[in-house]
């Protein structure tokens, strides 16, 4: 592990986690929503206190199959969870909208999708949708289109826009968000795409028409990265994006200029996406079902009178590849996708435990009051303690393969299998 460069003080990550709870995560304190990849701004941070450590299928709110199937993660808004699927013998999307309460099928809407062939481990519903108080926004990507929608609560559609199709080696993977009035994606080709243009794209999320649109180069390796948000009080906010081909990249909300970049960041594919520790910006690289590196940067400014500087790096075995890391307090927790679970000083890279809890993981942590909840390939959830000593509570089968990464909302756990969506937890706090 290479040296920090620049290390923060015990109050500074303090002072900085209180600004950022404060202007990130009020949603994830009221806890009525869970609006994109990894709930509020992408953190996976949730206060509900209702979600049990150990149970069975007995102890289930409801079991829903799925049409299909997919990687997809839910979202949730008041009383409806929304979830993509896919059909890969028709290679139809299809996005459902299911009752909180007992996971009746509200209604759904396919979407014909050029058939293609894709990595075995992805699906054609791998980007999760993003949801606000008027609309859903779903994504699917295939090498001949790229097709955006925005639908009602009831299943009215608002707008459709086809783009060019994404051209990668394992077919695409990145989720839309959606932060004030627009929604944002990106359009990432791999080197060898003919005529291919890569490019971070905004477009207004009431009429699905284009904002603003970032050309960027290809490179050998897409990124299957989805965004969040970086906000201090002495700069603008900026969206955070990771890929290999730009490395660590803060963008301006409004127009889509660079404002900082590390290009160098990443040696290897982009899976994960990128967490807020404090003031840094973590993200993770790798291949081959091995991570490569972990990489801790402190972001720059605008106004370039703050350059962006590295904090520390984690070569190789130690840095996860696919599952995005999750941060709490002064603690960084990473999933690993041969097992391993560590947990570090957000601040300085220092490993505190690594442990082997149970399977491989793919899917993504989320903390919810204390406690650590992870879904392996095989489909166990994996519950930990989040503190600075290893402590597993329990090991929860949910009888099918997952990728995906737990929603919690207005107190209710969604787990995503393949091909089932599970309910679990009481729904008052």
């Amino acid at each position: 592990m290479k040296g920090p460069k620049r290390l923060l003080t015990r109050n500074q990550i303090l002072q900085s986690l209180v600004m950022g709870f404060t202007i990130l995560f009020t949603p994830a304190v009221q806890g009525h929503e869970w609006t994109r990849f990894r709930g509020p701004n992408g953190q996976g941070i949730s206060h509900a206190k209702t979600i049990p450590v150990k149970w069975t299928q007995d102890d289930y709110n409801w079991k829903v199959s799925l049409p299909g199937g997919g990687h997809s993660s839910p979202v949730v808004w008041d009383d409806k969870v929304f979830v993509t699927s896919g059909d890969p013998k028709t290679a139809h999307g299809i996005l459902l909208a299911l009752r909180v309460s007992d996971g009746t099928v509200l209604w759904q809407k396919q979407y014909a999708l050029t058939p293609y062939r894709m990595n075995r481990l992805n699906s054609y519903a791998t980007a999760t949708p993003a949801v606000d108080a008027d609309h859903i926004y779903a994504l699917w990507t295939t090498p001949e289109e790229t097709i955006l929608v925005a639908v009602d609560h009831n299943g009215g559609e608002i707008w459709q826009r086809t783009l060019g199709g994404v051209h990668c080696q394992h077919g695409a993977g990145s989720s839309p968000i959606v932060l004030d009035d627009i929604m944002v994606f990106t359009h990432e080709h791999e080197a060898g795409s003919k005529s291919a243009q890569s490019a971070w794209i905004a477009v207004d999320r009431k009429t699905g028409q284009t904002r603003w649109e970032l050309p960027r180069q290809t490179s050998a390796k897409t990124s299957y990265s989805t965004p969040c948000v970086y906000s201090t009080t002495a700069d603008a906010p900026q969206l955070i994006f990771t890929s290999f081909a730009h490395g660590i990249t803060g963008v301006d909300t409004h127009n889509g200029t660079v404002a900082w970049e590390v290009k160098s960041a990443f040696i290897s594919r982009v899976a994960s996406s990128p967490v807020i520790a404090g003031e840094l910006v973590i993200g993770t690289c790798g291949d081959a079902s091995s991570g490569k590196r972990l990489i801790a940067i402190q972001p720059g400014e605008r106004d370039e009178s703050n350059q962006p500087t590295e904090a520390y790096k984690i070569e190789r075995s130690s840095a996860p590849y696919v599952p995005t890391s999750l941060a709490y307090g002064d603690l960084l927790f990473t999933f690993h996708d041969r097992g391993y679970v560590s947990c570090l000083q957000s601040a300085t890279g220092e490993q505190l435990w690594r442990e082997k809890s149970a399977g491989r993981f793919f899917g993504s942590p989320v903390w919810v009051n204390g406690i650590l909840y992870c879904i392996t390939i095989k489909g166990d959830v994996v519950v930990i303690r989040a503190g600075p000593t290893y402590e597993l509570l329990a090991v929860n089968p949910l009888g099918e393969e997952s990728h995906a990464t737990p929603a919690v909302a207005d107190g209710r756990m969604y787990l995503r299998t393949y091909s089932h969506l599970v309910s679990i937890g009481a729904d008052k706090q």
